[in-house]
């Protein structure tokens, strides 16, 4: 198969992937509403082309707490990305590494902390949620900052799990759920092969870790239903906040009043997030719901922005709505699926190349320059 950009990806992570993790990445919550205006709102926003303004010395990279990064993304926390390629967070954590981009881990990873930051020659990002069981979530604390993460990242828009249909059809949850499993890693030999069989172990590395025991797949639904907390609020924060020593990201904001709130609280950034249209369905793409969060926060706390981000065009628009950097969650799991690391190598390069174009035909030399006037008016 031909990829010639990054959507290309997952129409071959949709071949190789058995039906329950394809949809399970691809899938949004109720019918998806959301899950498509963050891509067709951030693609409906239109830019202004500039020419002949000598473009010869553009520079893609950012700083960011600390950090110099090649291009204004970082990879998002994705739940069981060792399920989509054989130790799929190493191979994800060193494309990101190379790139010279932030890794962020997610809590509900495959591969625990341990195995995967001693791999990388600059420090992983940890996610966090809030959960009942306050003694994981110290003790993945401790694990992170031992393991030398620099920043954390705070998820707090699952105080109760998505309504999921998808995940009901294709086997991810369910009636028979195992033994559908089983029957399509059975008719996708390749995934079975590599994944399957030599991707082993296929539990919640971070969660098994602390458990001391196993938590497997057939477990991950059930955890993390019985585990997400409700009652979460600001002041079940604070005790992280004093614990945590580097930069600390409050991610799942859509409100200016919260962004306001994570100000307040004394984060050092917000990740503007519908969880991908994961969460609740028929609430703002956040190509919507960023501008007027800019407006609120905006040079008070460093601003990312995921949900709907597909190739490097994306990343200058959401640049130019406001946000100081992007994350990619979807863009690389395909790659991921697809081609292993190489596949996120590519994807990377790829979004490089066409920040590249939209940067030259909207005449901006360097990212600190791509603001809303780089918005086209409407006619």
């Amino acid at each position: 198969m031909i990829i010639s950009s990054p959507a290309d990806f997952r129409a071959a992570a949709q071949k190789r992937l058995p039906p329950f993790l394809f949809h399970y990445i691809d899938g949004g919550a109720y019918v998806e509403k959301t899950l498509r205006r963050n891509v067709e709102d951030l693609a409906d926003i239109a830019l202004r082309q500039r020419v002949l303004k000598d473009m010869s010395q553009l520079d893609t990279s950012i700083e960011l707490f600390g950090e110099k990064l090649s291009i204004p993304v970082t990879l998002a926390p994705v739940g069981l990305t060792g399920m989509y390629a054989r130790r799929g967070e190493v191979q994800a954590a060193m494309a990101a590494d190379k790139k010279g981009i932030p890794f962020c881990m997610s809590s509900v990873s495959v591969c625990p902390i341990e195995e995967v930051a001693p791999k990388l020659s600059r420090p992983m990002w940890f996610q966090l949620y809030v959960l009942k069981d306050r003694g994981f979530m110290q003790n993945a604390l401790e694990r992170a900052q031992a393991a030398g993460c620099s920043t954390l990242v705070f998820t707090v828009d699952m105080p109760v799990p998505g309504a999921r249909y998808r995940d009901m059809h294709s086997g991810m949850s369910g009636p028979n759920a195992a033994l559908r499993r089983y029957l399509q890693a059975a008719m996708h030999p390749h995934w079975a092969w590599h994944v399957g069989v030599n991707g082993r172990p296929h539990d919640l590395g971070n969660i098994s870790t602390y458990m001391g025991k196993v938590i497997g797949l057939e477990d991950y639904i059930g955890y993390l239903g019985a585990n997400f907390d409700p009652s979460i609020s600001w002041k079940d924060l604070e005790w992280i906040r004093d614990f945590w020593k580097g930069p600390m990201l409050i991610k799942g904001i859509l409100d200016p009043e919260d962004a306001k709130d994570a100000l307040r609280f004394g984060a050092d950034g917000i990740i503007v997030s519908n969880h991908g249209g994961r969460q609740l369905d028929g609430v703002l793409s956040t190509a919507r719901a960023l501008p007027p969060i800019a407006d609120a926060v905006k040079g008070q706390l460093k601003i990312l922005v995921d949900s709907g981000i597909r190739n490097g065009l994306d990343v200058v628009r959401m640049l130019a709505l406001g946000a100081d950097c992007t994350m990619i969650g979807r863009a690389y799991i395909y790659a991921l699926a697809a081609a292993g690391g190489a596949g996120v190598t590519q994807v990377l390069d790829l979004f490089e190349k066409e920040m590249r174009v939209a940067m030259t035909l909207t005449s901006v030399n360097k990212v600190s320059d791509i603001n809303r006037t780089l918005l086209a008016t409407a006619v």
